[in-house]
């Protein structure tokens, strides 16, 4: 792929930094988060609009792309242009070869905390996971150990406190890379993208997330064969039995230890 027309820093924010006043009456300089429309476009034609924070967009072009089957491969994408506007950013995603889901007319916005990206039927919200066909032994001191580890690789929630982040980790539980977003499936999104660009396979892994694990991270997560997701609160039910008809194990953290949610 080649280099796109304008590359936003990683991490951003911080920029809008308003006076806030404590219930003690101190005055206090607070950092916001970011959050803006970005516009996905497929060969030119308009798809989505998503609100994110204005960081690692070509990541998030490609786990769009990707985990929301617009395209069968990484490989698929030629080119990624992310072109500023007045009101946010246009990120056009150039692909030899694009699906049938790309070609329909979506043009919905998905609001930062929504994660079913402007779908126009149930079938589309609800579509079964892929299944995951390598996973490797996780115990659970490594989900402790990469759970207890997640908000070192926060740099941005440390400014605002108030986006999510994911990470991918090694087997034993080091963080290996991060990502961070307003909204959690948008930063599960720039993680598969960060990796799938850099031709580094997401089943050698697993994944930690910020957030609750919801049924949309689980299908993200399973499109490129991620075999654990641990999120730092309990699955949905929806998301469990996803996870579990898609061979995906999940954990999470309580008050008691690591609980763990087998496959089968």
């Amino acid at each position: 792929m080649s280099t796109p027309v304008l590359r936003p820093p990683r991490y951003r924010g911080g920029d809008a930094v308003v006076d806030g006043r404590l219930d003690a009456g101190r005055v206090v300089r607070w950092h916001l988060a970011e959050e803006v429309p970005a516009a996905l476009t497929y060969n030119q034609d308009s798809s989505v609009v998503m609100m994110v924070t204005p960081a690692d967009l070509e990541d998030f072009a490609v786990g769009f792309s990707v985990s929301e089957g617009m395209v069968a491969a990484t490989a698929d994408i030629t080119k990624i242009d992310v072109l500023a506007s007045a009101n946010g950013y246009v990120i056009d995603i150039r692909a030899n070869r694009l699906t049938e889901r790309a070609g329909r007319e979506r043009v919905i916005a998905g609001r930062s905390g929504c994660g079913l990206c402007g779908v126009d039927s149930l079938e589309d919200a609800v579509r079964p996971a892929r299944a995951v066909t390598r996973r490797f032994a996780l115990d659970a001191a490594a989900v402790a150990r990469a759970l207890a580890a997640l908000p070192d690789h926060q740099p941005l929630n440390r400014l605002n406190h108030s986006v999510h982040a994911a990470a991918w980790c090694s087997p034993e539980g080091d963080i290996l890379r991060a990502r961070e977003d307003v909204g959690r499936h948008n930063a599960l999104d720039k993680l598969l993208g960060s990796l799938l660009r850099d031709g580094l396979d997401p089943a050698n892994g697993f994944v930690a997330l910020s957030s609750r694990c919801s049924f949309e991270l689980v299908q993200k997560a399973a499109a490129v064969g991620v075999p654990y997701l641990a999120s730092i609160s309990a699955p949905t039910t929806l998301a469990l039995s996803m996870a579990r008809n898609a061979g995906m194990g999940v954990a999470c953290l309580s008050p008691d230890g690591i609980v763990t949610f087998g496959a089968d």
